[in-house]
């Protein structure tokens, strides 16, 4: 069998998944760097020059700086917190699952993945205000406790597969629960903790609507949140929406670029464990 044999099928959709992936990336770029008479001209045309004057004209009505500063502090936060709560929560679920309180708990969680947010935005928005958790404390709170449905979910069964005879030995040689937690389980959640700090950065970084209806001081809100400025009731300035766009898509690229090992090992280990 001839091991050099193009696999046409799977090479065509490669190529598709590429252009649909770049294709938008590029319009992305360009529009960002055109002026309206360009964009009104031809779309798909590149610039006829680098307009870097719509960057520093979104920078300026988004207060951009302002708001990456918010979005990396709920960002970085949020992962922080998640590792430590969730991961904690999964372990005591996992380690008494033959108990019927811990399993009622883990499906009771689980259940939690099947709630559409719009059925308890109001009442969120109603309880987040009258606890004074409309800010920027309050929306971390907000995605740790949300994220755990789905974080537990992947925590105990990954931690399942943990042979207990570590945690015997441990606690054999003198270990607490707290260390028999913090010196055997959580280095060996790395894997797994990799994957769910990309998700959870991913999504507190991106998400718009939780922000939207929780934060009403305009000095609060973050990166997704500003550029909903450039949403006209009638047009939108398309050319400083891309360009606020690509700044805001430029940190997460950064973190790709740095963090990509981990990552990828991360969620393969995570996969394959």
């Amino acid at each position: 069998m001839n091991q050099n044999k193009i696999n046409w099928p799977v090479t065509l959709l490669l190529v598709l998944g590429t252009i649909l992936i770049l294709f938008p990336l590029y319009l992305t770029v360009t529009i960002a760097l055109k002026t309206p008479q360009e964009m009104a001209d031809s779309l798909l045309a590149l610039p006829k020059s680098f307009n870097l004057d719509n960057f520093a004209k979104a920078i300026e009505m988004t207060n951009f700086f302002n708001a990456l500063t918010n979005s990396t502090l709920i960002t970085v936060s949020v992962v922080v917190l998640t590792l430590l709560t969730n991961s904690m929560v999964a372990y005591a679920i996992a380690r008494n699952f033959h108990k019927k309180f811990y399993k009622i708990l883990f499906y009771y969680f689980v259940s939690a993945m099947f709630v559409p947010f719009p059925i308890i935005m109001l009442p969120i928005v109603k309880q987040t205000s009258a606890w004074g958790l409309d800010n920027l404390g309050g929306l971390i709170v907000l995605y740790v406790v949300y994220g755990l449905a789905f974080n537990v979910f992947l925590y105990v069964g990954y931690i399942k597969s943990i042979p207990k005879e570590l945690e015997e030995a441990a606690i054999m040689d003198g270990a607490s629960t707290w260390g028999v937690f913090w010196r055997v389980i959580f280095p060996l959640l790395a894997p797994m903790n990799a994957t769910v700090a990309i998700f959870t950065t991913l999504w507190a970084w991106n998400d718009f609507m939780l922000p939207l209806v929780i934060i009403s001081d305009r000095d609060l809100a973050t990166l997704p949140l500003v550029q909903y400025i450039f949403q006209g009731q009638f047009s939108t300035n398309y050319n400083l929406a891309f360009a606020s766009y690509l700044m805001a898509l430029l940190p997460m690229i950064v973190v790709y670029i740095f963090a990509q090992k981990w990552i990828i090992s991360g969620v393969t280990k995570g996969a394959i464990k």
